[in-house]
């Protein structure tokens, strides 16, 4: 199916993201891309707000969001409420927030510490201050990818990935923060752990941290990590 050239046409006004550029994706739905992961979070935000008739699922990533419906003759409707979308100046809390309390003792913050030219208190103090969100999942069921951190904590995967992350390592890389839903391979800078359960296919949704959700930090004891 060819690109439909005027699915740019209208100009809507996403932060940080530019105009959307949607694209067919098969008969039931459209990959809407954008300039970066704030404009794919705002999109998605308003969408979520305000769905358009059809829609059964919004899918964000780094730079597209995925739009699903319902059947085919919904199509140019949604690519007209895509285009039109107008997400507001402040962001609202998708599903409330979630507090995660941390045990602030992983093997890379003192690594993370000189890489951001802060004191390994400091970098556990800039974390806990910020209110993060997800801006979408990836790399494993469950994960996300949470933004909104202090740009001091900006710091690189580590140059050699670990074989194994146990889960519930928090950790830090190329801006984002995450918590490993589970043990696998990974390459992030770890700062903690927490013992809270992001992923869980007894409860429904299995995913705690879903798109568009606050989360804070809160630096525990060790043993105090199931609260919250």
């Amino acid at each position: 199916m060819p690109i439909d050239e005027s699915s740019t046409a209208g100009g809507a006004d996403v932060r940080s993201g530019g105009r959307p550029r949607v694209r067919p994706c098969g008969d039931t739905a459209l990959l809407v891309e954008l300039d970066g992961v704030e404009g794919v979070l705002a999109l998605y935000e308003a969408l979520a707000a305000d769905p358009p008739p059809g829609v059964t699922d919004l899918l964000p990533a780094a730079r597209t969001l995925l739009v699903r419906f319902d059947r085919p003759a919904r199509r140019e409707a949604i690519i007209s409420a895509v285009t039109r979308a107008r997400p507001s100046g402040s962001r609202r809390a998708a599903g409330g927030e979630i507090v995660i309390p941390v045990v602030y003792q992983g093997a890379d913050l003192a690594d993370v510490a000189a890489l951001t030219g802060l004191s390994p208190r400091e970098v556990i103090d800039t974390h806990t201050r910020a209110t993060w969100t997800v801006a979408f999942s990836g790399f494993a069921p469950g994960f996300g990818y949470l933004i909104g951190g202090d740009p001091r904590l900006h710091v690189p995967r580590r140059t050699e990935s670990r074989v194994r992350v146990p889960a519930g390592a928090v950790a830090l890389a190329a801006g984002y923060t995450a918590v490993y839903p589970r043990e696998s391979p990974g390459g992030w800078q770890i700062i903690g752990r927490t013992e809270l359960a992001v992923w869980n296919l007894a409860a429904d949704p299995p995913a705690l941290l879903r798109p568009g959700m606050r989360v804070r930090f809160v630096e525990a004891a060790p043993g105090e990590g199931r609260h919250g």
